[in-house]
């Protein structure tokens, strides 16, 4: 129980940290562009158009809400945050009493096969019952671009969604999140573990540092690999939702999250929003600068 409210805890404080960067990341994978590109450089040192980064848009967000703008959107953040930790620690308990495993198994990665069928159990049964708070979250923010207050406070918006949608509003754009997760979860672990196994000797010193270095930079690999899962997943929680960031002409209405797939595949936009500095122009889409027309 101790150890569940340490997580809970750092957990929130994370979130609170981190939620203008999430606002500003789901604010450019909608599309919202509402300021210029201007010109840089980019890695090599050649000058060229780029849309604007994290801090010009965090500042164009507090120029029109002030800085408690960057955290609309929080709350239900932190109930998902919460809810999830404890749905996760609770299936890991049950899972490790099942199987008559010592606690300390729960503590080491999750590196063999059941291991990992097991944190997936975990992490999809918190997926899913924090699901319709990470759709409320999503459309809390994008409705900075409407600047609609459909959605307010965490029960408003509950009993708004159910009204307009029924219950399967509340689970829109989980099963590409899902997918994602899965993947991400294999992908990182089976690295880890070919990494550990065949590139690091239990002879050499600091292992268990090399180690957790591997299984961070594995996990930052995966993320990267599936991110495309994510940007459909909070496409689709607030397409068609009534808000202006999800209805046409603003964006299109996607059937089914596979059309969405297909739709950013063929536009080129399946990482849009996965970089917040160095942000090339996309493809097709026009922008105005020194009063001329760029494509």
């Amino acid at each position: 129980m101790a150890d569940t409210c340490g997580q809970i805890l750092l957990g929130s404080g994370l979130t609170v940290l981190s939620h203008p960067l999430m606002y500003i990341k789901v604010l450019i994978q909608v599309g919202h562009e509402p300021l210029s590109p201007t010109l840089g450089r980019n890695l090599f040192g050649r000058q060229v158009y780029q849309l604007p980064g994290l801090f010009a848009y965090a500042k164009h967000i507090i120029k029109i809400d002030g800085k408690v703008g960057l955290f609309k959107g929080l709350g239900p953040r932190l109930c998902a945050g919460t809810i999830g930790t404890v749905v996760h620690s609770k299936v890991v308990q049950v899972s490790l009493k099942k199987n008559k495993y010592k606690s300390s198994v729960a503590v080491d990665c999750f590196l063999s096969f059941p291991q990992t069928t097991k944190e997936m159990i975990a992490r999809s049964c918190a997926t899913i019952v924090t699901h319709p708070f990470h759709v409320i979250t999503l459309r809390c923010m994008v409705q900075f671009i409407g600047r609609e207050t459909k959605y307010s406070g965490v029960f408003d918006s509950i009993v708004m969604v159910y009204r307009e949608e029924g219950i399967l509003g509340f689970f829109a754009g989980l099963i590409p999140r899902l997918l994602g997760d899965v993947l991400s979860l294999w992908i990182c672990n089976l690295l880890a573990h070919l990494i550990n196994t065949y590139a690091i000797d239990d002879s050499m010193s600091h292992t268990g540092e090399i180690k957790n270095c591997s299984q961070a930079v594995t996990g930052f690999f995966a993320s990267m690999l599936t991110y495309p899962f994510v940007l459909v997943s909070n496409l689709m929680a607030v397409n068609n939702c009534g808000l202006v960031g999800g209805l046409p002409p603003y964006a299109s209405v996607y059937p089914t999250w596979v059309d969405c797939w297909r739709h950013l595949s063929r536009e080129g936009n399946m990482s849009r929003g996965n970089s917040l500095f160095f942000r090339k122009l996309p493809a097709g889409k026009m922008y105005a600068i020194d009063q001329k027309r760029f494509f």
